[in-house]
């Protein structure tokens, strides 16, 4: 049986436990609100790309680019997003569950012969995609500066990469697995195909802006327009899918905290009892000896 010293000991360090994990809260609370406002300062960019490239399909011109061509697939590039950092619960794992079936779904749809590579992002993804690649039903590449806090540039330098090998034949699909952010309390597994880029996918934005009955003269020319924007909807789109990410990892961290939390709390709450109880039969025990000491008097 514990003793009180060792109770209070305890008790100590499950309040110490709340304090860390209650600040661990606080400080993924705010790097949620941060991401959230990147998201909202990068939608009316990403907005105003897909429009123009709406106007463009709508209008019946002549177009051609490398981004939208369908071939047949032999290759598949399947890049899955998770954390670098741990202390958020099944986030990563839930991820790797949907990453297995996909990738199920993949040689069921295409073939046993398609050839899947995996681009990792993020330390706690690579580990089970490596260990997954050991038995050979996959090949997993690492790019080396490619984690899930890369900033702007490295995202344009990982999507102009995963672009190349497509454009050159190396892969005939490119697909994103990751988590899309909708609260704290809601993320949701989402799977994205980024190359070849689909028509009705940049047709979404036209529909909501189709009773402006707006004519246009493209200059230089439609199909110079469309091969100069349709990058940057790509990248703008690899933009949001890596802030999404961000902000669902540190809403999975503040969920896995409030959780721990709370489980602190209720330990400290038994503990307390249990030291309560020891201690008033301590008290107890010693009026007893001091009773008994006198009436032997």
């Amino acid at each position: 049986m514990a003793t009180l010293r060792e109770l209070k000991t305890r008790i100590g360090s499950v309040a110490s436990s709340e304090k860390i994990t209650g600040a661990m809260k606080m400080i993924s609370s705010a790097k949620v609100h941060k991401n959230e406002r990147a998201l909202r300062e990068l939608l009316p960019f990403k907005n105003q790309i897909q429009q123009i490239m709406g106007h463009i399909l709508s209008a019946g011109v002549e177009f051609s680019s490398p981004l939208i061509m369908e071939r047949e697939v032999k290759s598949v590039g399947v890049v899955v997003f998770g954390s670098d950092d741990g202390l958020c619960g099944a986030y990563n794992l839930n991820i790797f569950k949907q990453l297995l079936a996909h990738v199920g779904e993949l040689r069921r749809q295409y073939g046993n012969q398609v050839e899947i590579t995996l681009y990792p992002v993020g330390k706690k993804m690579a580990k089970p995609c490596y260990k997954y690649g050991e038995s050979g039903a996959v090949k997993v590449v690492s790019v080396a500066g490619v984690d899930s806090k890369m900033e702007g540039d490295t995202v344009d330098m990982f999507t102009h990469r995963l672009r190349e090998d497509f454009t050159a034949g190396r892969l005939d699909l490119v697909e994103v697995v990751y988590m899309q952010f909708h609260s704290i309390s809601r993320q949701r597994l989402a799977i994205d195909r980024l190359f070849p880029v689909r028509a009705e996918v940049l047709l979404n934005q036209e529909a909501k802006t189709e009773n402006e009955n707006q004519l246009y003269i493209f200059e230089p020319d439609a199909n110079d327009i469309f091969n100069a924007v349709l990058p940057m909807f790509v990248l703008s789109t690899m933009q949001e899918i890596t802030i999404e990410n961000r902000a669902s990892e540190q809403a999975a961290r503040v969920m896995a905290m409030q959780s721990a939390n709370d489980n602190a709390r209720k330990l400290q709450e038994t503990l307390q009892l249990e030291f309560n109880k020891l201690r008033q039969q301590s008290i107890t025990t010693e009026l007893l000896d001091i009773l008994g000491g006198q009436v032997e008097r």
